[in-house]
């Protein structure tokens, strides 16, 4: 099948890759000549395990194309994906300016029946406006061209994108067009051999559904989170109640870990997207609302465990914190709403200097932070705590887990870690000989 699809971030250029390795035809079309140059010379611009491999791979055997020209990319097209980016605006909406471009674009050059398809994160209603507008620009054109615009809601995690791609748990569709359905079944047809994962919805369900789901986990790790806060109050260990309450199939394990908030480029912006439809529609999504409020003061929780820590010494000016992670979460490069920022915002502006480390989000997180004098990027994990005055680790990274306290004791200038993902056990770091500060635990002071 002959597909395009228009932008190459995450979703589109994951979309592109996985559609082309089973055997579709792809145009990929972008905006910015230098990306799409990149990409057809191997360079992928965003981190994603497996996805370089992929894209490599079918571009040189032919599957997948790059191009600026949307013109060239609806060619022999079938079906067309728009998966640009929907930022919140000032007021925490979803800005549909793109979406709006590329669907106006669509109306002016289309020449044959197309199926038009949202894969971008988009408010309910956003099918009907990108038909208004396909429809608007075929009138100015005097043509009558038939299509349709049916709603496909990502579900892919970043660090895990491929995978979830390959191997989905469902596929929403939302169309009231039986054959919209079949040509999309018969796209997304070798991704699932072995059951039926296709769910075919109304329009505005589907678009519904997306930021449903996500507002459902954005809420169990705020969740987990109150209680971690609450744990450490009244003395329990947040680690403990989680497996006791993870036990219950009702509940299960999955996203109630306690950290340092949410961020990335999907949670923040779909929680506060969904209470801005809510509140457009009159009505006042209080616990969405309270999702969104728990996870901002969660995002400086370790930061106030720090400037907790050294305010009977002085406070933290003129001293230096040593820092495991950037990205908002492991095998990813995004910074968007990353803990790590709060917490290097809350830190400097208090006077305390920062030596971080990310093994890949590292370059990105410079760029953000070059204008803060008091913020070193360090190039492994261990120049980061040279001279240190103490240590935090906010990102899961796998070589993180697993650590030389030996060492890292001999480069801190005291033992003193805070822990943002709960990797160590307490018995373990007060055996170790660290002053141990975790989510939702007891503190461990040797």
């Amino acid at each position: 099948m002959n597909v395009c699809i228009v932008g190459t971030g995450y979703v589109g250029l994951v979309t592109a890759a996985c559609f082309a390795e089973m055997g579709s035809n792809i145009s990929c079309v972008d905006v910015n000549e230098d990306v799409v140059e990149g990409l057809k010379d191997g360079h992928v611009h965003i981190y994603e395990p497996g996805l370089e491999t992929l894209v490599k791979r079918n571009y040189a055997e032919g599957r997948l194309d790059f191009t600026t020209s949307l013109a060239e990319g609806l060619k022999d097209a079938r079906v067309v994906f728009i998966t640009v980016g929907t930022p919140s605006d000032d007021q925490g909406n979803c800005d549909l300016s793109y979406v709006d471009a590329v669907a106006r674009e669509v109306g002016q050059l289309m020449d044959s029946p197309k199926i038009v398809v949202d894969k971008s994160t988009v408010p309910v209603g956003t099918a009907d406006r990108v038909r208004g507008i396909i429809r608007e620009e075929l009138d100015k054109r005097g043509v009558d061209i038939d299509f349709d615009v049916v709603s496909n809601p990502e579900f892919l995690k970043e660090g895990d994108a491929v995978n979830d791609f390959m191997k989905p748990n469902r596929v929403v569709v939302g169309t009231e067009s039986e054959e919209s359905a079949e040509i999309l079944k018969e796209l997304y047809a070798p991704f699932a051999r072995s059951r039926e994962k296709l769910i075919v919805m109304g329009v505005r369900s589907a678009e519904m559904t997306k930021y449903a789901a996500n507002c459902m986990l954005a809420t169990k790790i705020s969740f987990i989170n109150e209680v971690a806060n609450i744990c450490e109050r009244v003395g329990a260990n947040v680690s403990e109640v989680r497996m006791g309450i993870g036990s219950d199939v009702r509940i299960g394990y999955h996203f109630i870990y306690p950290g340092v908030g949410y961020g990335g480029s999907c949670f923040p912006k779909d929680v506060k997207a969904l209470i801005g439809t809510a509140r457009e529609y009159g009505y006042d999504a209080r616990l969405i609302k309270a999702v969104d409020t728990v996870n901002d003061d969660q995002k400086v929780v370790l930061a106030q465990k720090i400037l907790d820590y050294y305010e009977p010494q002085g406070g933290v000016a003129g001293k230096t914190l040593g820092l495991w992670g950037l990205a908002f979460k492991a095998n990813t490069d995004d910074m968007r709403e990353a803990p790590a920022l709060e917490l290097i915002r809350v830190l400097t502006s208090k006077g305390m200097k920062v030596k971080a480390y990310d093994p890949i989000a590292w370059e990105r997180a410079a760029e953000i932070l070059q204008g803060n004098d008091l913020v070193e990027i360090a190039k492994d994990e261990y120049e980061a705590l040279e001279g240190t005055d103490c240590m935090a680790v906010v990102t899961d990274w796998n070589q993180f887990r697993n650590p030389d306290f030996e060492r890292i004791k001999e480069l801190l200038k005291a033992p003193i870690l805070f822990d943002g993902r709960n990797l160590y056990g307490p018995k373990q770091m007060g055996e170790a000989g660290f002053a141990y500060f975790s989510i939702g635990r007891l503190p461990v002071k040797p």
